[in-house]
């Protein structure tokens, strides 16, 4: 079993691709194939497979889940309690809690078994800059 933690230091809101530092992980392991997990340890923020060719899908996506879960100074998010930590928090909370904190992915031959067009991404729902950590787990 071998664990990495890696930093991902975001910027704000959008998606962070981290493909390079996962498959450069599996290409220093021992193991020929396995299964590579990765694991976000917060809950404003998720782990995303999505297109990583054209950024307008990155874009879109950001759009989509802006609409979904707006600041909750939106009048439509009057009903939210958890307010201390600012407008984007709740609605960071609720999309993460949309998406996933894990992502489990196969490789063979050292290689990461993504389709073409798939990259991994941290995707950040808080408005300031955050630091956020990755766990990298290889099985095999």
């Amino acid at each position: 079993m071998v664990l990495r933690h890696i930093v991902i230091r975001t910027r704000g809101q959008g998606l962070y691709e981290f493909t390079r530092e996962a498959q450069s992980f599996i290409g220093e392991q021992a193991v020929d194939e396995g299964l590579f997990t990765v694991f976000i340890r917060h809950t404003s923020c998720s782990l995303l497979i999505q297109e990583n060719a054209d950024p307008s899908v990155q874009r879109d996506m950001c759009a989509f889940f802006a609409r979904l879960a707006p600041p909750s100074s939106d009048p439509s998010m009057h009903w939210i309690e958890h307010r201390q930590e600012g407008p984007d928090d709740m609605p960071a909370h609720i999309k993460a809690a949309l998406t996933q904190t894990s992502v489990g992915i196969p490789f063979s031959g050292r290689r990461l078994l993504l389709g073409t067009w798939q990259g991994l991404y941290l995707f950040e729902y808080r408005d300031r800059p955050h630091v956020r950590e990755l766990v990298f787990h290889v099985s095999g």
